[in-house]
């Protein structure tokens, strides 16, 4: 049983971001260290990638691991209630994922998901953007 009401819950989902999460910005404070510069959602590309690279041609989107359904991971459990429209919900949105990304390659961008979780372990994950960034 979920401890929230129908509309508590429905008033906290609704606060969920899409851009500037805490995820993202910690991601783009990894960057900026780094010395790398970045633009922030562009809007001529597909799916509005959070991170861009235009000089090197590479994206780097930041999903959180709950709304993207990250494989084996624990903070992508569903929801105990009302399972079926939370598994379609992230199916769909892991669908979409798959599909932008393969718009951008076919673009000619490179383009590298980082996980939420992948956070609890800043100095292997700024390691990975390097190389990820490097030419």
């Amino acid at each position: 049983m979920d401890r929230l009401s129908p509309e508590r819950r429905s008033w906290l989902m609704s606060q969920v971001k899409a851009k500037n999460t805490k995820p993202e910005i910690a991601v783009r404070k990894l960057i900026y260290a780094s010395g790398f510069r970045y633009r922030l959602h562009v809007d001529n590309l597909p799916g509005k990638p959070d991170i861009v690279f235009h000089g090197r041609k590479k994206i780097i989107f930041v999903h959180g691991c709950f709304w993207h359904g990250h494989t084996g991971c624990k903070y992508a459990r569903l929801p105990k209630q009302r399972v079926e429209f939370w598994s379609q919900k992230i199916g769909r949105n892991r669908e979409r994922d798959s599909k932008t990304i393969g718009e951008l390659e076919k673009k000619g961008w490179r383009v590298l998901v980082v996980w939420q979780c992948e956070l609890k372990k800043p100095e292997l994950l700024a390691e990975e953007i390097k190389n990820f960034l490097q030419p």
